[in-house]
């Protein structure tokens, strides 16, 4: 399932200086719409019995600014903490498309953030609505394999202040995600790649548009009972440049960043309901060819932290059963 983090990390830009190209994100942006990680605790690629399901989500990332251009004082971290909570909706109404069965998404989070000194940023309020008008899961036989395809979107509604649109948690334009998923589903056994990819439209205030972020997360978790363990690793960072506007003067905030991440999940089914808890770690963040303040000095940053994320689903609604004919009998005059 999938949600979505503004912490005000993008840091030291120096506006003056021109660029057209880059892999960076708008000045006040945390460089990706969806937190890396977020998917890791059930989204794969197959999809329930029909019905209308619930989830809620609650996560805490607590991180640092790390990269050449940290604003680092005394030899003293920056550091980032966040809190979210986002509650959600699938509905599977059954019906299928190719060969493929139909679902729907829509994802509400709210978040906390602060950045410490010397930024010192607290903010707090509704992000970007998230909503997938459609998904569409095929069962690849009985070999185990599903394969999941959608396009989600983020709904520029969020807390939304400043003059560039940025000052809170809620981004000024609409970010569009298709995704692939690939998942083994057999003997207990869930292998997930989830691939996706934020496309973003321009800053409906500053006319600023940040490149895409392309995502990779992956499970290999096994399920024994109700209990449900295994590892967890994802890949976060920009593969396109950004597109200035008048308003930064035609300035970018040149940062290029890659993260990866590794950790574990475990779950359990309750039967009504089901929760999964995961934790991550970024053992590599790093960033590079920030725009030059003073010359020769990179001013590149990004975060390096850790993520605990728990989720509970289960399911609101379920179509009546079919009938059941009555029994003629055996024999009849």
């Amino acid at each position: 399932m999938t949600t979505h983090r503004k912490i005000a990390v993008a840091a030291l830009v120096a506006a003056s200086v021109n660029a057209t190209s880059a892999n960076a994100y708008e000045f006040g942006s945390p460089g990706w719409a969806q937190k890396p990680g977020i998917t890791l605790g059930g989204g794969t690629a197959g999809t329930p019995p029909p019905g209308l399901y619930s989830f809620n989500q609650v996560f805490t990332y607590q991180a640092n600014i790390v990269g050449p251009g940290a604003p680092n004082v005394g030899g003293a971290s920056t550091p980032v903490h966040a809190a979210v909570e986002a509650s959600g909706l699938l509905w599977v109404p059954g019906w299928t498309f190719l060969g493929a069965t139909y679902d729907a998404v829509i994802v509400q989070p709210w978040i906390m953030a602060d950045v410490g000194g010397p930024i010192n940023v607290q903010q707090a309020g509704m992000h970007n609505t998230f909503i997938v008008p459609g998904e569409l899961s095929w069962k690849l036989g009985d070999s185990g394999f599903f394969v999941k395809t959608g396009l989600g979107m983020y709904v520029p509604n969020g807390s939304i202040s400043g003059p560039s649109g940025l000052n809170n948690v809620g981004n000024p334009w609409w970010t569009f995600q298709p995704e692939l998923v690939v998942s083994y589903l057999k003997d207990g056994w869930n292998l997930t790649a989830n691939l996706y990819h934020e496309i973003n439209t321009r800053n409906s205030i500053t006319g600023y548009r940040s490149g895409d972020v392309f995502h990779a997360e992956f499970t290999a978790a096994k399920t024994i009972g109700n209990w449900t363990f295994g590892p967890i690793a994802y890949y976060a960072g920009q593969v396109t440049g950004d597109t200035s506007s008048a308003f930064y003067n035609g300035a970018i905030n040149v940062n290029r960043y890659n993260i990866w991440a590794g950790g574990g999940l475990v779950g359990y089914n309750f039967g009504p309901a089901a929760l999964t808890v995961w934790a991550t770690h970024e053992f590599s963040s790093n960033a590079s060819g920030g725009t030059a303040g003073p010359p020769g000095i990179d001013t590149a940053s990004i975060t390096k932290g850790y993520s605990v994320f728990a989720n509970l689903s289960f399911r609101l609604w379920a179509p009546d059963e079919p009938a059941t004919p009555p029994k003629r009998p055996m024999f009849t005059k």
